[in-house]
This record gives C-alpha cells, sequence and structure tokens, in this order.
C-alpha cells in the first residue's frame, strides 16, 4: 500500500470510531507507531482537524465530514458477497438495511463497475438448509438497545413452550449452532440469562435506560457457552 491509500485508509478509519489509539493504527496497517505519528501530521497539514486525547487515542474533530467514499472493484465484489450471507444468516430486518446500504454503494460506482457487479450478482448463490429459516426480524431493534443501553420488553417462550413475559438489559448478540442468540440481564430472574432470538414472540423497545448500573464484557460470558471460539 502507497502513503496516499495509506492516509486515506488512517483517515477513514479514524471516522468510523470515535478514539483510535496509535498502536490500533500500527497494528492495521503494519506500520511503526514512529510512523503513525508523521502520518497523523500529514493528515492534519492537509487541513484534517484530527486532535488526541490521553489515554483514549486520535480522534477527528466533530462537525467534520470526508467527502463520498468511492469503492474498488474489489470492495464492490466483497459487499455484493456479504449480501448473500446476509440473507442467509440473517433476519429481515438485517437484510432490508444492508439491501438498502449496498443500494447506496452501487450508485456511487462507475458504469463498467455497475456491470461488472450485476453479473457477478447473477452468478453467486448460496444453498442454506430449509430447516434454518429466520422468520423473526428482530435483530435491527435487538442492535439498537445493545448500543443504546436501553432496556427491552420481551415475550419469550422456551424449550417446554411456556410464554413468559421479560425485562431484560441486552448485552450481545452471539450466533452458534446455527442460532442467534441474545444475551442479556433478566430482571426476571436477576441473572445473565441466553435467549434464542427464534424463541422471541415480541419486542417492544421501553425507551427507558438500563437500570443496571454495571455489565460484564461479552467475552466473558462466552467463555460459558458449550461452543469454542
Amino acid at each position: 500500500m502507497n502513503r496516499i491509500d495509506r492516509l486515506f485508509g488512517i483517515l477513514t478509519l479514524l471516522q468510523s470510531k470515535k478514539y483510535l489509539t496509535a498502536e490500533q493504527i500500527s497494528e492495521k496497517f503494519g506500520i511503526s507507531i514512529r510512523t503513525v505519528y508523521r502520518d497523523i501530521k500529514a493528515i492534519c497539514e492537509q487541513g484534517v482537524p484530527v486532535s488526541f486525547e490521553p489515554h483514549r487515542g486520535y480522534y477527528v474533530v466533530q462537525g467534520y465530514f470526508l467527502p463520498p467514499v468511492s469503492f474498488s472493484t474489489e470492495e464492490a465484489n466483497a459487499l455484493l458477497l456479504m449480501e448473500t450471507l446476509v440473507y442467509g444468516f440473517a433476519d429481515k430486518s438485517i437484510q432490508t438495511h444492508y439491501s438498502n446500504a449496498l443500494t447506496k454503494v452501487k450508485a456511487g460506482l462507475r458504469h463498467s463497475q455497475k456491470e461488472d457487479l450485476e453479473f457477478l450478482n447473477n452468478n453467486i448463490r448460496l444453498q442454506v438448509p430449509s430447516c434454518f429459516v429466520l422468520n423473526f426480524d428482530y435483530l435491527s431493534i435487538l442492535q439498537q438497545a445493545i448500543s443504546g443501553k436501553m432496556l427491552l420488553e420481551i415475550e419469550y417462550v422456551n424449550k417446554q413452550e411456556e410464554s413468559s413475559i421479560r425485562e431484560v438489559e441486552p448485552i450481545g448478540l452471539v450466533f452458534y449452532a446455527l442460532n442467534w442468540h441474545l444475551i442479556a440481564w433478566c430482571h426476571k430472574r436477576q441473572e445473565y440469562r441466553d435467549f434464542r432470538v427464534s424463541r422471541i414472540r415480541h419486542v417492544k423497545a421501553t425507551g427507558q435506560p438500563f437500570r443496571k448500573s454495571e455489565h460484564m464484557v461479552l467475552n466473558d460470558y462466552m467463555k460459558q457457552l458449550p461452543v469454542d471460539y
């Protein structure tokens, strides 16, 4: 990767995160910490307002926006391939959002790229087992609750087909055993529980923030799961 592409890549990465450390940039682009400092200085000299906060890292000052991103053919192809996986392993809500996002990507491509992408689209297939069909459309609202730290009310049906209403504080989504699982603090049980999303009959966003002051890290909970990560 030449330096111009690297500088553009660093700027794009900075805009995708709230804070970014020099170590993270170094690891991402395979460069030394000293080179990171030089690259950040070069970006600032081009008029981009990059600032630094101790113990957190670099960030782009709020209010600055990068001009529309252009995608290479390889990047567009990768996004198209991911669409087949989204339609195989995500629910209707995510499928809709991804399709809308990909349409915006396609709109920014050159005419020749669009033709190549359309040809590729007609020649990629994913065979999903008939038993694996996601008939719910909750993943999007679950994602929003996780990122916004908002309380959810769900109707859940257990293995014995018993239905119950739960107030939960979601900390993450995990895909294992060919199912999506919502990991959340359950106020009814007063412990973290694993809710298989396909068993959730209804989801209500309460608009209320978490009542529990602190939550365990999702990676710590994953160590308890009956699968290896």
